[in-house]
């Protein structure tokens, strides 16, 4: 395992590398095309640099929207050494969610890729980062000594919705990205483990903790990460082949559309372990993916304002004689979790109820939101809002979400969000969202419409959602009735509604 402790900051480790190994590939192109640590550090430099002389300070925002292309790890390394902080926005959003994510975020400058430009976002500073203009503009900057952080120091903040259905900041501190690797490398387990000469593939894009966790992971060890401008299964499976990947990291829908993809086993010779969560993977596809990848699994579980993963399930019970193969896994050193009924008091062992955590990873805050902070960070342990239950040993089952959440092959949908967004329409009168099972992408959303007098369609529906919520959110399905079930106080009975869809599953996420 290469285990570099002194690595605090994400200034220390770019430093670091481009020191004792300014030659090796950091980051490498689907193109084949590599930059090394030591000029991923000499951009990243003279990118703060940059940025100071725009005005940018310690805890500035700076958004970045597009993918993850070399200029969006630059972007990170320059906001550490600057004491800004990144917040990557999802380019499949609408320009309207864009625009919020910005305000909320006050961002002082946006950074946009040429296949993502806003009509302008107002009074924003926006900088197309894939143009010559770019690299002129980032390497007027002078070097500077970086700016000094520590572990609590703000790096990212990433956007996830929330019940209100509006999009929540979560703040992340360097410690995010370095406490999990440090409880790792101190308890000499490699669960999630590095060799010299490590390629890894990010599958999961950089605004989502997954993607940006493992991919500092891959950069404080010294490995090569390789991030795909966006996630295609023949493109994947070819990048896999042709460029020697060695570790991966994906959600359960990549690696089905991975091995349905056109090739033969002989693509993922190089492959030795591969890392999945995001959303919960059926019995079928995991016995599949490790018979034809012939690599190592490893499950993991967490959630954004968990700043990292904080639950693993180990290759060594991933196989085909294994038990828990359902379980999320166990907590890694250093992490507790508990459940807890709805009062927050720890249920006997085997029982079912919320799914408490609490990691040194931990976010430090919902941006701007302290009470929201309070109702979820609770001395010093997270509420997931997921349901689940620990078996004799430790091992942690999700069962259910005790939130409404949707996870649309890996994506984070929440109803309220959606039903704000069709309440909008003239013929809706009432609705509600539920997640329903979908065999492609684990769940789809299915909106039940309660209709004015005209009776809208679903083509209708669809064109009238298409510019105000991005795709993965947008129901697939809809269903017209006469009610929608609510409780005394008004609340939909979102599990009256669910029930016929999954009665016939053993548990209720796909």
């Amino acid at each position: 395992m290469i285990f570099h402790p002194n690595l605090t900051t994400l200034n220390h480790t770019i430093a670091f590398h481009a020191r004792h190994t300014p030659e090796h590939a950091a980051i490498l192109t689907p193109t084949g095309a590599t930059v090394s640590y030591g000029e991923l550090h000499q951009r990243s430099t003279r990118l703060a640099g940059a940025l100071r002389s725009a005005g940018i300070r310690p805890g500035d925002r700076i958004a970045c929207l597009g993918r993850e292309t070399p200029s969006y790890w630059e972007l990170l390394f320059a906001a550490s050494a600057t004491g800004a902080v990144l917040v990557p926005i999802n380019p499949a959003l609408s320009a309207v969610e864009v625009e919020h994510i910005v305000d909320d975020a006050d961002a002082a400058l946006v950074f946009i890729d040429h296949d993502h430009s806003l009509a302008g976002l107002t009074g924003r500073t926006e900088i197309i980062t894939d143009l010559p203009s770019f690299t002129a503009w980032r390497d007027s900057g002078s070097d500077a000594a970086p700016f000094e952080g520590h572990p609590d120091t703000p790096i990212a903040q990433l956007y996830t919705s929330g019940t209100t259905g509006l999009p929540k900041g979560v703040v992340l501190g360097q410690r995010s990205f370095t406490a999990i690797r440090d409880a790792l490398g101190n308890a000499n387990l490699d669960w999630i483990d590095w060799r010299d000469g490590d390629v890894a593939m990010i599958g999961i894009p950089g605004f989502h903790v997954g993607g940006l966790w493992y991919a500092t992971q891959a950069f404080h060890a010294g490995a090569t990460v390789f991030s795909m401008p966006e996630f295609d299964a023949v493109a994947a499976r070819t990048a896999i082949r042709s460029l020697g990947i060695t570790t991966a990291i994906v959600v359960p829908a990549m690696l089905r559309q991975i091995l349905d993809a056109p090739g033969s086993l002989s693509d993922f010779t190089t492959l030795r372990k591969i890392i999945y969560g995001g959303a919960p993977i059926t019995e079928s596809l995991l016995r599949r993916a490790a018979r034809d990848f012939g690599a190592d699994f490893a499950q993991i579980y967490g959630l954004t304002e968990t700043g990292n993963t904080a639950i693993c399930l180990p290759p060594d019970q991933h196989g085909p004689d294994s038990t828990r193969l359902r379980a999320a896994g166990r907590p890694y050193p250093g992490v507790e979790v508990r459940i807890t009924d709805e009062d927050g008091t720890p249920v006997p062992q085997g029982e079912v109820g919320e799914v408490w955590l609490r990691t040194p990873a931990a976010m430090l805050e919902y941006w701007n939101l302290p009470e929201a902070t309070a109702d979820t960070l609770i001395d010093g342990w997270i509420r997931t809002g997921d349901a689940g239950r620990l078996d004799a040993e430790g091992y942690l089952f999700i069962e259910d979400r005790v939130k409404d959440m949707i996870l649309v092959a890996g994506e984070n949908v929440f109803p309220a969000e959606v039903e704000n967004a069709l309440a909008g329409h003239p013929a809706v009168n009432d609705v509600a969202v539920i997640g329903v099972p979908d065999d492609a992408s684990g769940e789809a959303v299915l909106a039940y419409i309660v209709p004015h007098e005209t009776i809208p369609t679903s083509r209708e529906l669809a064109l009238f959602l298409r510019d105000r919520l991005a795709a993965f959110k947008r129901p697939t399905q809809y269903l017209f009735v006469d009610k929608i079930p609510r409780n005394p106080s008004g609340k939909i009975l979102r599990r009256t509604l669910r029930e016929q869809h999954w009665r016939d599953r053993d548990r209720q996420v796909n």
